[in-house]
């Protein structure tokens, strides 16, 4: 079967999206790429991907629009249980020490590449049953596709899609609602979302955990290289980091600690006062 691209357009496309985002395409994924552009260059109605590609380049949104394609939005409440296991037991005592050592009494976290919202609404829920009352909690959540990040902001799941919230905060946290489930206000309230792309700077601050899980998977070397430097900058000196099973800072050039525990594995910055 022929390719949808010439070998040429094949890399035109994929040096625009990996200039504009950091994602990048190789041979092995070619073929997501030449799904996702057929149905945009329909949608669009023109006859040809050439023609598509000068619409691109002068049309930021819908640039937008292709980026938000070719990104892949699959994820669950409490996603890999191990690292909100590692998160409970580790990380927030750590955490909440440290923040009684400064008299902080803010947390924020971050959900870099929050899909559909089920990690920070996870996050949320972990946290507004663990964190002491004197503490306030801010959770940005951030993405590059619009429509998940529409889904997040309503807040709203079909009843097959919340079968990994834990009983009591199912109860709790979620409301019945047609036939799904509706995200509290007490959660909506603590979570913020909002249009990012990795490769650019957020603007963010003294961030205190990053969740960035099967995102930077997508990154060659160098785009990863600069996404994780910007978690550096934007984290407190005392904070933390979870990246995907598959993925690792090994190799890369990084003052994160790495941590093992008995639950998962995690990233950690740490400079001493």
């Amino acid at each position: 079967m022929a390719s949808y691209l010439t070998d040429e357009e094949f890399d035109l496309f994929s040096a625009l999206i990996y200039e504009g985002s950091g994602i990048s395409f190789s041979a092995s994924n070619r073929p997501i790429l030449e799904s996702r552009l057929r149905e945009r260059v329909k949608g669009a109605k023109l006859g040809a991907p050439r023609a598509y590609y000068d619409l691109i380049r002068r049309d930021q949104e819908e640039m937008k629009q292709l980026l938000d394609s070719v990104t892949t939005n699959l994820t669950w409440f409490f996603r890999y249980e191990g690292h909100f296991r590692a998160f409970e037991n580790l990380v927030l005592p750590d955490l909440l020490a440290y923040k009684k050592k400064k008299g902080s009494r803010h947390v924020r976290v971050w959900s870099a590449g929050c899909s559909t919202g089920e990690e920070p609404y996870s996050i949320a829920m972990l946290l507004k049953d663990k964190l002491p009352p004197e503490l306030t909690l801010e959770i940005v959540a951030s993405d590059l596709s619009l429509k998940s990040l529409m889904v997040s902001k309503e807040g709203f799941y079909a009843e097959s899609r919340v079968g990994g919230v834990p009983e009591k905060y199912l109860k709790r946290f979620l409301e019945v609602k047609n036939d799904g489930y509706q995200i509290s206000a007490e959660i909506k309230r603590v979570v913020r979302f909002d249009y990012h792309n990795l490769k650019f700077d957020s603007g963010l601050t003294d961030v205190d955990v990053v969740f960035c899980r099967n995102v930077i998977i997508y990154f060659d070397g160098p785009a990863q290289q600069e996404v994780v430097n910007r978690f550096w900058a934007a984290m407190t000196p005392h904070s933390f980091l979870f990246l995907g099973h598959s993925e690792s800072l090994f190799g890369m050039e990084t003052r994160f600690e790495f941590v093992k525990t008995d639950w998962a594995c995690l990233y950690r910055k740490f400079l001493e006062p």
